[in-house]
């Protein structure tokens, strides 16, 4: 009945509606807090936009190419999302943009080409699917730099790795010689000179078991083939 004889006399007493006042702003300050919070956090983890290289358009391959070397002495699994650009170093990290429909993909680059004028990247069949170019077979894109790809830059350059030598001549010639006999074969030979000594050496490889694989199969064509660390 107090209750009912308030609201009939104008509502709660003034000190009562100052707490009830006093309440609400401390519950929409605290909301306000929490969205802005919210908003700062979603503001901070957004990923930052990717200034892009280049345009032209992607093309992908796969088939008779899956299992092969690629230039970078990895062996080609089409199923990775890795792609083949003129350029760029091995291991950058590129983010392709399909401009028809903004599907977007990131690649590795572990391979050099294409080598058709006006196309800028080779993708992997997996890559090539996630921006749903397979079908048409080309795709106009546009490149960017991952974010990530000077530190997988700066890792690659810093960690050692194993590749597979051929020979160590102290005439520059004759190490000439055999990379331009290798080359064909292999396009990721490498002519490493100290001053003294010129060595011919081809792949790089994260693992010694791939750089293994490579000295067996160069072993059997009558190389005198040992893998080394380079450091």
């Amino acid at each position: 009945m107090r209750t009912l004889d308030l609201h009939r006399r104008g509502g709660l007493p003034p000190a009562a509606r100052s707490l009830r006042l006093a309440r609400f702003r401390t519950a929409a300050g605290g909301a306000l807090l929490a969205a802005v919070a919210l908003a700062a956090a979603c503001t901070s983890t957004r990923p930052p936009k990717l200034e892009p290289i280049e345009r032209g358009y992607a093309s992908w391959y796969g088939g008779k190419f899956h299992g092969r070397r690629t230039a970078s002495g990895e062996v080609f699994d089409t199923h990775r999302l890795t792609a083949a650009h003129r350029t760029l170093p091995f291991g950058t990290l590129v983010e392709v943009r399909n401009l028809d429909n903004a599907r977007t993909v990131r690649v590795r680059i572990n391979d050099r080409g294409p080598f058709v004028r006006g196309r800028v990247i080779d993708l992997s069949h997996a890559a090539a699917r996630e921006i749903g170019m397979v079908g048409p077979g080309t795709a106009r894109v546009e490149l960017a730099i991952a974010a990530e790809a000077d530190r997988v830059a700066e890792a690659l350059a810093a960690r050692p790795f194993y590749t597979v030598q051929l020979g160590a001549f102290v005439d520059a010639e004759r190490a000439a010689a055999l990379s331009a006999e290798l080359t064909a074969g292999y396009p990721a030979v490498a002519v490493r000179s100290d001053g003294t000594w010129h060595r011919v050496q081809v792949g790089e490889f994260a693992n010694r078991r791939a750089a293994e694989r490579l000295r067996r199969e160069l072993a059997g064509l009558g190389f005198a083939a040992l893998v080394v660390t380079v450091r």
